[in-house]
């Protein structure tokens, strides 16, 4: 089985329903204070609704970052999630999991969508988010990149085989979490579109791709993100000839049954 690079080996983020536990050294720190104790902590607990900083994970025990941390739903299962690690990254995917479809129905309701209804009308499954995910490098914005490990394995293999040919392929975003695709929601409706007009372009929280770790944005430098003119780019060409041999396959094609425009971006990974 082809090995990550050691550097990967080190870090992976540990997932729960509704904390993700990050390696300190991925983060930033976001005030003076925080900045101290992320300089000796080994993990933070982030919220996974807005990113905020719960606790911070250091050699002495556990810091708070913002008073209200210890109350914060879902801690005890992030802190368990800390003291089960570490996670040996060279274990094969049937040690990642899956976590339940927490909440789904809650965030489609917000949305004014029905769940049963919504996947009969697009054809879409229900896609859980894996219990970790292998740090793959970074995207195109220096942000972390996580994927399941099989789909972090071969992402790199298709990196570095387009690079031997002369194409450098930039990663856009692999794994959301469902509130993170919920809060993608949340924001292009709070700047005039309307969900039906969203749903074109995103697929509804817990029915994303990206929420399994096994899908991939794709782009080329010099070119906008998410936009079709990626289909006229030879980063695009060698992926319609090469991708398929690394396990990828585009998701949205033209005129694809789920109701989402063509996404010549998009990449999914499927495990053999």
């Amino acid at each position: 089985m082809p090995r990550l690079p050691s550097l990967l080996l080190k870090s992976a983020l540990l997932n729960t329903p509704d904390i993700e536990v990050w390696p300190a050294d991925l983060l930033r720190a976001r005030s003076n204070a925080h900045a101290r104790l992320l300089s000796r902590a080994s993990h933070v607990l982030r919220r996974k609704r807005d990113g905020a900083f719960l606790t911070a994970a250091t050699a002495d025990g556990l810091h708070p970052l913002m008073p209200t941390a210890a109350r914060e739903p879902g801690s005890d299962a992030a802190r368990h999630a800390l003291a089960a690690r570490p996670v040996h990254l060279r274990n094969g995917v049937e040690h990642v999991g899956v976590l339940p479809l927490h909440r789904l129905h809650e965030r489609l309701d917000s949305l004014g969508l029905d769940a049963d209804g919504y996947a009969a009308r697009t054809g879409l499954d229900r896609v859980a988010e894996p219990g970790w995910l292998a740090f793959a490098g970074f995207d195109r914005y220096r942000r972390a990149l996580w994927l399941r490990i099989d789909a972090a394995r071969a992402w790199l293999r298709l990196r570095d085989a387009a690079l031997r040919d002369g194409i450098v392929l930039e990663a856009i975003s692999g794994y959301r979490s469902h509130d993170y695709q919920l809060g993608i929601f949340e924001r292009k409706r709070a700047h005039g579109m309307t969900i039906d007009a969203i749903l074109q372009v995103n697929a509804a929280p817990g029915f994303s791709e990206h929420h399994s770790g096994l899908a991939l944005d794709l782009g080329a430098p010099g070119e906008p993100p998410a936009e079709e003119s990626f289909e006229a780019t030879p980063a695009f060409a060698w992926l319609q000839a090469n991708a398929g041999t690394h396990g990828f396959a585009m998701s949205y094609p033209r005129d694809n049954p789920h109701g989402i425009v063509y996404e010549p971006w998009h990449w999914r990974f499927s495990p053999a």
